[in-house]
This record gives C-alpha cells, structure tokens and sequence, in this order.
C-alpha cells in the first residue's frame, strides 16, 4: 500500500494565539490542518475522512452552520479538497472505492457527496446518533446537507476478543485489506474512532479529533492551548471518555513510538513533519524513488 497525506481544507479559528501558538497574537486567526489520509491498495483507493468538499467550496451557507463558518472560517480553496488533490496525483477519483470516517463532523465529512459510489466506513454508534439531531450543537456539527450518500454507509461494532495494543478496534472491513483497522476512540462524539494502517515498519494512527495539538501527547507533561482546550471541552459528547483516551494514548506513544506513528487530524505540525511540505499547498504528483525517506508518502 501507499499512503498520500491530504490537507483537505484548512480551519482558520478565531483566538489566533490562543488556538495556535505558532500565532504572532490573538488578533490573528489560527490556523487547524484537515488532516486525510488517501490510501493506494491492489484493488482500489481509499479515502480516511474527507474534509471539506466541493459542494462546501462552492455554497459553504447552504451545508455549513453560520455558527462554524464564523468561528473556524474554512479556507475555502478547490484544489484542496479530495477530490481535487486525488487528480493533482495523477489518480482516478471514480477509484475511490471506500471511505473511512473517524466522525461525521462537518469538517470530517464534506467530501462524501464527491464520491458517491463509494461505501462509507464508521461505528454504528456514530451514525446512530448524528442521525438524531438531539441538540442545537449536534445540528451545527452534524449536517445532513453532506449526507447525499448515507445509502452507501456501513457501520459497525467493535470486536470482542483480542484487542490492537489494548484498544477494541474493528478488524474486518467490508471490501478492505486486513492492514486496515477502525479503533474506537470514544469521547469527541459517541462514535469517534481512529484509523490504524500497517505499513512497513509498524503502524500509522490517525486519530481524528481524540485530541488537537501535539504536545497533549507528551508522555510526561501534556499541555494543550487554552483555546484548542475550551473547543475541545465544548465539543465533548463524554468528556471523561475523553480524557480517558487521550492517556491512553499518550501511554501508547511512550510505550510503542518505535512501532506506531500517531498524530491528530488538526495539528500543523505533525502534518508537516509526517509530509516534509507546507501544510498551504495540495499534494504534487511525484515519481517514487524506493526509499522509505519518502517525504510525501509511506509504502506499506
């Protein structure tokens, strides 16, 4: 396999230095990666989370809560979404077979209407609960305008049995190689969960929203942004779970970083250092050279 890292539209935050400390102050907006993961199997391609999509470009009002657009401000740019990103590569979009969601958050799954023969890939609990609209806060985040092709979604229970590393996780994904994995991470919504991708020396784990910037993963003293922090507790479907994941993550990561490569789908720097590009450009199409050094993407 190969696996392509896409920022798929970015988030520009209110809060500027308070969101993202690489900010010169909080009159300025931050600025949030849309981390995906675009993945090249024998069969097909493979999509983990969409972001924004073409139809959010082109009329972001009719699909996206007025609340959102004004507080994290999209960087509405074409060539940034999937879609457009899989053609810079020089890929076909109609072989983009299967979509795995770590959540339906607007941010996370705009691109689905792009690919509408595609099957969708999450928890049953995820899609469950969007479905219901029960607050004013789940309307905001969870917008059925995306939902074009909810008769394409698949979802599913974690396994019982063996775990991965101690996480439940789903094994078995309709129409996917057995590299692939769904991970619960509960917490960010009631069906939130991270992808993990077998590759050649270990693991990737793209983790969706379990946390946002790069130093809650710090083994020993964790720290979050003030701004970032206020988001994510504002976002919490069940805080504690929450919590409880983000330290088992970070328990993961110092007991296994010479396995498992684990980042978030927010963070500009782990976007940067996993690409070695700036997270403002799309993806070029380039020639591999055999060298697992490869900057814009990993073999497996």
């Amino acid at each position: 396999m190969r696996i392509h890292h896409l920022n798929c539209i970015s988030s520009c935050p209110l809060g500027g230095r308070l969101m993202d400390d690489g900010v010169e102050s909080i009159l300025h907006r931050g600025h949030l990666t849309n981390h995906c993961l675009l993945i090249e199997t024998s069969e097909s391609l493979v999509l983990v989370d969409t972001g924004f999509g073409l139809n959010d470009v082109k009329d972001p009002s009719s699909r996206l809560s007025h609340f959102f657009l004004n507080l994290v401000k999209p960087d509405f740019r074409e060539e940034m979404t999937a879609y457009r990103q899989v053609e810079q590569l020089g890929l076909n979009p109609k072989d983009v077979r299967h979509i795995i969601l770590t959540h339906l958050d607007f941010d996370h799954a705009g691109g689905l209407d792009d690919f509408p023969w595609a099957k969708v890939h999450l928890l049953n609990a995820e899609k469950e609960y969007a479905f219901l609209q029960k607050t004013w806060l789940d309307r905001q985040r969870f917008r059925p305008e995306q939902w074009s092709t909810r008769n394409n979604w698949i979802g599913y229970e974690p396994d019982e049995g063996e775990g991965w590393f101690g996480f439940n996780l789903v094994r078995k994904l309709e129409g996917l190689p057995p590299e692939i994995l769904l991970v619960p991470l509960i917490g960010h919504t009631f069906g939130h969960a991270g992808v993990a991708i077998k590759v050649e020396n270990g693991w990737y784990l793209l983790t969706g929203d379990a946390y946002f910037f790069h130093e809650e993963m710090h083994p020993a003293e964790p720290r979050c942004t003030s701004g970032l922090a206020f988001y994510q507790r504002m976002m919490d479907k069940n805080h504690k779970l929450r919590v409880w994941n983000q330290q088992r993550l970070r328990e993961l990561k110092r007991d296994h970083s010479d396995k498992i490569e684990i980042f978030c789908s927010h963070d500009v720097e782990e976007f940067e250092r996993l690409t070695g590009r700036s997270a403002q450009i799309p993806i070029e199409k380039m020639t591999w050279t055999g060298s697992m050094n490869f900057p814009y993407d990993e073999m497996g």
